[in-house]
């Protein structure tokens, strides 16, 4: 008998490439140049994980025709490249603001935390076939990791241009993910 829960070479090149972006993203908010400024520090960290849901996102509409996933992944890559324009734009005014040394460490120990369980999350998302399901059991995490980060952030003094775009990321990544657990409900009905 055939074992028919092999992976499809659609859903091996898929993952393949989620894993290689993943990487990429641990790679660019672990190696990212930290300073005095936990505004600056945000920036510097957050853009990677920007970049990764937009590579994320754009590996999705190559093997899904699900079309709310699809308008989805697109709102993502929307979302996150005009946020990571507006973070390049505040990064040189937010660089000026810095923080007391205990604030920096308080800070950075959470998101070392928030970071751990992001990746954990994300890396160890289900492997099967169904890739617009698979998709968003890896971006959850992703959405969570990035509401988390932006809230960490709002606890400590930061530059007046970057509290826009934190509030931006908790309102805009907490409604992704309300969206993403109920067309993953509903996804899951269907199959069942």
């Amino acid at each position: 008998m055939k074992n028919t829960c092999l992976l499809s070479e659609d859903s091996k090149t898929y993952l393949c490439c989620f894993y290689q972006i993943l990487d990429e993203m641990v790679q660019g908010m672990t190696t990212a140049g930290l300073t005095q400024s936990i505004s600056h520090n945000f920036i510097v960290q957050m853009i990677p994980h920007h970049r990764a849901a937009i590579k994320m996102s754009t590996n999705i509409l190559r093997f899904t025709e699900n079309s709310a996933v699809r308008r989805m992944a697109q709102r993502i890559i929307d979302q996150q490249t005009q946020g990571i324009g507006q973070m390049e734009d505040a990064l040189a005014a937010c660089n000026q603001l810095t923080n007391p040394q205990m604030d920096l460490r308080l800070y950075q120990r959470r998101i070392d935390l928030i970071y751990r369980e992001m990746y954990a999350q994300m890396g160890s998302a289900p492997e099967n076939n169904a890739l617009a399901a698979v998709f968003m059991r890896e971006m959850i995490p992703h959405r969570q990791g990035a509401v988390r980060m932006a809230e960490n952030a709002l606890k400590y003094d930061v530059c007046t241009d970057l509290v826009p775009i934190l509030r931006t990321i908790v309102t805009q990544q907490r409604q992704e993910m309300i969206q993403m657990r109920s067309l993953l409900s509903r996804m899951n009905c269907r199959r069942g």
